[in-house]
């Protein structure tokens, strides 16, 4: 089965909205956008009068030679959170078609799947918030168009083993379109499931520039699977995704020595996360920290309520997840810098930071 025969034949047949710039082919003098002839105040050379190109050349050539993949397999746009509302739009009828997902893991994909009016099919996770690949798979309904998979997992942090998901994508070859989120991706040990693209049409993979490459500002996102699925997903993709600023943004991140630098704070923050995690256990008030392969730890305590509002009282914001199946008593906590670390354990043991 072609993978496109999963997607809505609606979708499929649609012919896509034709921008001025994609129409523009590399004119001189451009008056098919009814754009401002005139830069802005403050415009600086931006040319922020002129709409962006929808899919910038560089900047899909520089990902992906980053995420090793071929440029027509990569699709940039606003954050991980487009990619994925692109994908259950094309691939979702309303009503009738759902989406798998294995809680607790990241919220936007039964939010997505609500907008669109598709079922949420779920898998939890096991005891120790690992995959259960034989859970999904008895899950699996002919319903179920997308499978979602989180890994290093948003919020309890536990990263995926390759072998799990090689196993999950030829189980559903023919069946449904394995969607792999590894927005903390840089912060684990486990190779991309961006290999498996080559092999399998039906496996897509979700990166982002929010994270690692510190844009969470800029909102980049980039969805990598075989060129039909990203063919179909530009068919519904915003005209325009991607502000010229942001776009701009991620070229520079994605300099040598951009790259060089992130790598070094990645090594920062992993030193940081383990070093972090040893001084939490030994805390009387936590129960337990959660393993994590990703830039935060999803810690268990004795009171959470209180832990929050204590932190809170020193302005330190975390993230409750106490709402989460499994994760009862549980907050969220970013690695930051060491100072920011610091500033965290000594709130917690009631003492004042040092400035």
């Amino acid at each position: 089965m072609n993978v496109l025969d999963l997607a809505r034949a609606e979708i499929r047949a649609l012919i896509p909205y034709s921008s001025a710039r994609m129409e523009a082919d590399g004119g001189r003098v451009l008056l098919n956008a009814n754009e401002s002839p005139w830069s802005p105040a403050g415009d600086a050379g931006e040319g922020l009068n002129r709409y962006p190109d929808p899919q910038p050349a560089a900047l899909v050539r520089r990902l992906a030679a980053l995420y090793e993949v071929a440029p027509e397999q990569l699709l940039v746009g606003r954050g991980s959170d487009e990619a994925i509302d692109l994908l259950v739009r094309a691939f979702c009828r309303a009503g009738r078609d759902a989406v798998l997902v294995s809680p607790p893991t990241f919220g936007m994909y039964a939010v997505a799947a609500a907008v669109q009016d598709a079922a949420v099919v779920q898998a939890p996770l096991g005891p120790d918030f690992a995959l259960d690949v034989d859970a999904v798979l008895a899950a699996l309904t002919p319903a179920v168009k997308l499978v979602f998979v989180c890994t290093p997992n948003n919020p309890s942090g536990a990263a995926v083993a390759p072998d799990a998901l090689a196993r999950l994508a030829s189980a559903l070859r023919g069946r449904a379109l394995l969607v792999v989120d590894e927005a903390y991706g840089e912060f684990a040990d486990t190779p991309s499931a961006g290999m498996l693209i080559a092999g399998n049409d039906h496996v897509a993979v979700l990166r982002t520039l929010s994270k690692a490459y510190a844009l969470a500002g800029a909102r980049v996102g980039v969805l990598l699977a075989a060129a039909p699925v990203i063919a179909l997903a530009r068919r519904i993709l915003a005209p325009y995704p991607l502000p010229a600023a942001s776009i701009a943004a991620a070229l520079a991140a994605t300099e040598a020595a951009a790259l060089a630098e992130t790598r070094r704070r990645i090594g920062v923050l992993r030193e940081q996360r383990e070093w972090l995690r040893g001084e939490l256990a030994a805390l009387p008030e936590v129960v337990e920290v959660l393993p994590s392969a990703a830039n935060f730890l999803c810690v268990r305590w004795r009171d959470a309520a209180a832990v929050y509002a204590r932190l809170l009282r020193a302005g330190i914001v975390v993230r409750d997840v106490t709402r989460y199946p499994g994760l009862a008593g549980c907050l969220r906590i970013s690695v930051g810098t060491p100072a920011e670390n610091r500033a965290v354990l000594a709130a917690l043991r009631d003492v004042e930071a040092a400035a």
